[in-house]
C-alpha cells in the first residue's frame, strides 16, 4: 500500500511539467478573455487520471497544439509591439523558452513508469 501511494506521488511530480504547461495555456488564453479555451485548458490534465495509452497520445498532441499557441501569440504580441515602437526582444526570449518548456513537457511519456502507467511499454510515443 505504503509502495504505491509512493508510485502515485512519484508519477504526479513527474506529471507536473504537462500539469504547468496547460495551466500557463490557461492564463495565455484568460488573459486573451478566451474562457471557453481556458475552461478546456484547466480540464486537460484531469485526462491524466484515465490510464489508457489514446491519453498520454492526445495529450502530447494537445501540448504541440499549445506550442504552436504560443508561437503564433509570439508573433502577434511581436507585431504590436513593433508597430508601437517597443522593444520586443525580451517578449521573443520568453515566449519561446515557454514554447520550448511546453514541448518538453511531452517527454514525461517516455519515461519508464509513465509509460507503465499509460500502458505505453508495447507501443510508441
Amino acid at each position: 500500500m505504503k509502495k504505491n501511494f509512493l508510485l502515485n506521488m512519484m508519477n504526479v511530480l513527474r506529471l507536473l511539467p504537462v500539469i504547468l504547461a496547460f495551466g500557463l495555456l490557461a492564463a495565455h488564453f484568460s488573459r486573451a478573455d478566451m474562457f471557453p479555451a481556458v475552461i478546456v485548458s484547466l480540464a486537460i490534465p484531469f485526462l491524466l487520471l484515465i490510464r489508457k495509452p489514446w491519453i498520454a497520445w492526445s495529450i502530447q498532441v494537445l501540448l504541440m497544439l499549445g506550442v504552436a499557441e504560443w508561437i503564433r501569440a509570439m508573433f502577434g504580441y511581436i507585431n504590436v509591439r513593433k508597430e508601437i515602437g517597443e522593444d520586443w526582444g525580451r517578449l521573443a526570449i520568453i515566449l519561446v523558452t515557454v514554447a520550448l518548456l511546453t514541448a518538453c513537457s511531452a517527454l514525461v511519456f517516455r519515461g519508464k513508469s509513465l509509460k507503465k502507467r499509460y500502458h505505453l511499454e508495447k507501443s510508441e510515443v
